[in-house]
C-alpha cells in the first residue's frame, strides 16, 4: 500500500509545481520588465486595493467591494501565499491601510477605524472609530499614513472633477492626532491624492495626484498628473491651477493671481494615467542599491482617452529629496490596442525585499524579484 500510494503523490506535488511554473511562465510572457527581474502571481484576491505589511511580515489587502480587509501569509517562503483570511469586515469602502502603535488602521470612505489584531492575525474584537469625514460624491477612496511625527494623515479626494468644495475636508489632506483627535487639514488643492508615503530620508509626505477631465483645448493630454510633496498649509492649485501655476481656462475658475500663491507640482506626469500607489525602495533589498532611494508608483491608466495612457508600474528617480524623472519598470496590462486584461492599483516592498503589486481588475497579488536571487 505505502509503495503503490508514493509515487501518486509525488505525480500531485510534481503536477502543481508545473502548473505554478506554467502559470509563472504565462505572466512572464504577457508582462515586460528589465532583464533580470521575475513575476509570479503572489495571491488571487478579487477587488484588491491597497496593502500594508503587518509586524509579522503578513500582507494585508483591503477589498473595498466586500467591505474587507483580507490577511496574506506565505509561510514557507516559496512566493506564493497558501494562506487567505478576513481579517477585518463589516467595513465601509475600506482603502488604505497602515500599522502603527499596535493597531491596524483602516481608512474607510467616511472615516478611519482601527483594529487590534489577535495571534491569528485577525481583529481581536470590534473595530473602533476614530474619525469621521466628508464621503458621498465622486472620489470614494481614501488613503492613510503615519509621519514621522506619529500624526496620521488622510488623503479625501474631491466630491467632483471641477467644482468649489463646500467641505473643507474634501480635495485634501488631512492631519489627525494619532488616535484620530484634532483633525485639520494640512494641504488643499488635491483633486484626488489617492497614493500617499512618508519619503524615508526627507520625512516629508507624498501624495500622487489624480488631475481633471475634460479640459479644453485639449482633454487627452492635459492637464498632467502630478507627485506633490506637501507643505504644512499648502494650497496646490485645484480647481483653479493646474501644472505648474496654469490658470484654469474655466471661466469660472480662471483666477491668475490666486495661481501665484500655490505650490507647483514637484514632478509632472502623463495626464490621465491615474497614478495610485506609491512606496518609496529604501527596504527593497532585492533591487539594485542605485534604486534604494527611488520610488514606485502604480498607474492605474486613463478612463477616456481616445488612445487609453497607464496600466503600468513606473519607477521614479529621486535626486537630493525630490522627483526629477519617471520611466517605465513594468508594462504590458495593457496591449497594443488599447484592452487592459489587468490594471495595477498599489505597490509595496515584502519583508524579503521583493515587491508586491495589486490589481483591481485581474483580482491579483503579483510578486517582483530579481531572478538571480529566487
Amino acid at each position: 500500500m505505502r509503495l503503490s500510494a508514493f509515487p501518486l503523490v509525488v505525480v500531485a506535488v510534481a503536477a502543481c509545481s508545473s502548473s505554478r511554473s506554467s502559470a509563472q511562465d504565462a505572466l512572464q510572457s504577457r508582462l515586460t520588465l528589465p532583464a533580470g527581474y521575475s513575476i509570479s502571481e503572489y495571491a488571487h484576491v478579487g477587488g484588491a486595493r491597497f496593502m500594508a505589511l503587518g509586524p509579522d511580515g503578513a500582507v494585508y489587502v483591503s477589498r473595498p467591494s466586500a467591505g474587507e480587509v483580507v490577511r496574506l501569509v506565505d509561510a514557507d517562503g516559496n512566493g506564493e501565499a497558501e494562506s487567505q483570511v478576513v481579517a477585518a469586515s463589516g467595513l465601509n469602502r475600506p482603502h488604505g491601510l497602515a500599522f502603527h502603535s499596535g493597531y491596524l488602521y483602516i481608512a474607510n470612505t467616511d472615516g478611519v477605524v482601527r483594529v487590534r489584531l489577535g495571534a491569528n492575525g485577525q481583529a481581536a474584537g470590534s473595530a473602533e472609530r476614530v474619525n469621521s469625514y466628508s464621503g458621498g460624491g465622486g472620489h470614494w477612496s481614501r488613503s492613510i499614513a503615519f509621519g514621522a511625527d506619529s500624526a496620521m494623515y488622510v488623503a479625501i479626494g474631491s466630491s467632483c472633477n471641477m467644482c468649489v468644495e463646500k467641505s473643507r475636508d474634501r480635495a485634501a489632506v488631512m492631519r489627525f492626532d494619532e488616535n484620530g483627535s484634532n483633525g485639520r487639514v494640512f494641504a488643499s488643492g488635491l483633486r484626488n491624492a489617492v497614493g500617499i508615503a512618508m519619503n524615508p530620508a526627507s520625512k516629508q509626505i507624498w501624495v500622487t495626484q489624480n488631475e481633471r477631465d475634460n479640459i479644453t483645448p485639449d482633454h487627452e493630454d492635459l492637464p498632467p498628473e502630478e507627485i506633490n510633496i506637501l507643505q504644512d498649509g499648502g494650497d496646490y492649485g485645484w480647481p483653479f491651477c493646474y501644472g505648474n501655476r496654469i490658470p484654469s481656462p474655466d471661466r469660472d475658475f480662471h483666477d491668475p493671481a490666486r495661481c501665484e500663491r500655490t505650490i507647483p507640482p514637484a514632478l509632472e506626469m502623463q495626464a490621465h494615467s491615474a497614478p495610485l500607489g506609491i512606496t518609496f525602495l529604501d527596504r527593497a533589498t532585492m533591487f539594485p542599491a542605485d534604486w534604494r532611494g527611488d520610488a514606485l508608483v502604480a498607474f492605474h491608466g486613463s478612463w477616456n482617452r481616445s488612445t487609453p495612457t497607464g496600466a503600468k508600474v513606473v519607477r521614479v528617480r529621486v535626486r537630493d529629496g525630490r522627483p526629477v524623472s519617471y520611466e517605465d519598470f513594468i508594462t504590458g496590462w495593457q496591449g497594443p490596442n488599447g484592452r487592459r486584461w489587468g490594471r495595477p492599483v498599489d505597490v509595496l516592498v515584502h519583508k524579503d525585499g521583493s515587491l508586491l503589486i495589486s490589481d483591481d481588475a485581474a483580482g491579483a497579488i503579483y510578486r517582483v524579484t530579481r531572478a538571480a536571487d529566487r
